[in-house]
């Protein structure tokens, strides 16, 4: 900066000062202005939109993929294309420390590279495409991140993994470089170079995005199961209900009655505590009751259900468990209004059952215990309307309109044999269902056996036997 460019500049600050604001209050009182804008707008935020909530941190889930909040995105994203490439990708100390050090030592002495007198910024062209381009690489990034980078079966990349290397890689470093060049020749090309760089800097940022947009669509997006969580102790009720359904009803009986456990390989005729007692509740805390379910009582028969411990339950599921209990058995724990079990139910006057309003309820309730995958049911799984009206190793379990099926007469308390000649025990083995629940069945079976209520609303109906 010659003299007459300092005078100029100094001439101008002194114009500017004379019309310029105060910090204090003016500056602070715009300031808290904005401030308070931005709190109320997160407030409004966190009520209306906030985010889900997960199920509680289990350190012996391995199959959780964790993930980085969303303005870390760009970065993981930028880690897992850096992976990609041939021989570079397996030095991961260069993507990890080399590269990221480098961008932030290059924004530390933007400044003094780009020593432009000027402070307006249609002057400070430079600056602003390369920061320009920076953000829109952190954002078409961030847009990529929920789309893996994949390989087919021969090792080659994949045409959207191709796409994201493309606009995540090649183009902004090839426009960073394009940028610094013309910055360069800007003393001898004058305002040509300034608006070769505006011209660079808009069609790269166009063909990032377009190519985010790209890789979204033509990507299979990542199907990932989520975990029911409860946030009301509604919900936490009516989860821990059918959790308890499938997990502790063959032993303990749907509503926690059985005092002798009947059906139960390798604990048939062991005498047991109905912990439906409201002394049990009272004399247990609800960690104590999470702590037996987690760690089970192996010298009683009670396997762990804890996942850290070879079960199948984690932390949030057990406590969904332990609210059912605490709130079904403790008279001292009133439910609210708003908390109901999952309950099955009523049959109007006149109404044909269907497995997707009745059956469904019952099976949860009463069935699903035993007759689910890794138990000792002879193959007979009720998860599903497919699975309860299909085969068993003994055939089928029911047949549409025949009062003697199988599982009629089972639920009835009717003992079978199998088509080894061993005996098939009464279900469910500990209490037979309300006759309410087993005539229900029977409507169920003698009319067709309907899917849905409204398959189940054209029927005429035909009364049990």
């Amino acid at each position: 900066m010659n003299e007459e460019q300092k005078k100029a500049v100094l001439a101008k600050y002194q114009r500017a000062l004379q019309k310029g604001e105060r910090f204090w209050p003016d500056s602070l009182y715009k300031d808290l202005i904005v401030s308070m804008g931005l709190f109320l707008l997160l407030i409004l935020l966190a009520t209306f939109v906030g985010i889900p909530n997960e199920p509680k941190a289990d350190p012996s889930d391995s199959s959780y993929i964790p993930k980085p909040e969303w303005y870390f995105l760009f970065l993981f994203k930028f880690l897992a294309l850096y992976g990609q490439i041939p021989l570079l990708g397996k030095i991961e100390w260069i993507a990890t420390v080399l590269i990221p050090s480098a961008v932030i030592l290059g924004m530390i002495l933007l400044p003094f590279l780009d020593q432009n007198p000027y402070r307006h910024y249609t002057r400070r062209v430079l600056a602003l495409t390369i920061m320009a381009v920076f953000v829109v690489s952190m954002i078409t990034l961030t847009m990529m991140a929920d789309y893996p980078t994949a390989v087919d079966e021969q090792g080659h990349l994949t045409l959207p993994t191709w796409l994201q290397m493309i606009g995540g890689l090649l183009i902004p470093g090839a426009t960073y470089l394009t940028l610094l060049v013309l910055a360069a020749l800007a003393k001898k090309l004058g305002a040509a170079a300034r608006r070769a760089q505006i011209g660079v800097a808009a069609i790269s940022s166009v063909l990032m995005f377009g190519l985010a947009i790209a890789v979204m669509l033509v990507s299979p997006r990542p199907v990932v199961a989520e975990s029911e969580v409860a946030d009301t102790l509604a919900e936490k009720f009516a989860l821990g209900a059918d959790l308890y359904s499938i997990y502790c009803t063959e032993c303990h009986g749907a509503d926690g009655e059985v005092t002798v456990i009947t059906g139960v390989e390798g604990l048939e005729g062991r005498e047991i505590v109905a912990i439906n007692n409201p002394d049990l509740m009272y004399t247990n805390s609800d960690e104590t009751l999470a702590n037996i379910i987690a760690y089970g009582l192996p010298s009683l028969g009670m396997p762990p259900f804890g996942k850290a411990y070879g079960g199948e339950l984690g932390p949030s599921e057990i406590e969904y468990i332990v609210t059912f209990m605490r709130y079904s058995w403790d008279d001292r724990a009133e439910l609210p209004a708003d908390a109901a079990i999952s309950s099955i139910p009523e049959l109007a006057p006149g109404e044909i059952p269907s497995y997707e309003v009745h059956i469904a309820a019952l099976t949860k309730r009463y069935c699903l215990s035993c007759h689910r995958p890794g138990k000792e049911n002879n193959n007979y799984l009720m998860t599903s309307y497919e699975e309860i009206i299909g085969m068993s190793d003994n055939g089928p379990a029911i047949v549409a309109g025949d009062p003697n099926s199988l599982l009629l007469l089972l639920i009835q308390g009717q003992e079978q044999t199998d088509k080894n000649g061993d005996p098939i025990r009464a279900m469910p083995p500990n209490k037979l269902m309300d006759p309410k629940y087993i005539e229900m069945w029977k409507l169920w079976v003698l009319n067709g056996m309907p899917k849905t209520a409204e398959d189940a609303r054209t029927l005429s109906p035909t009364p049990s036997p």
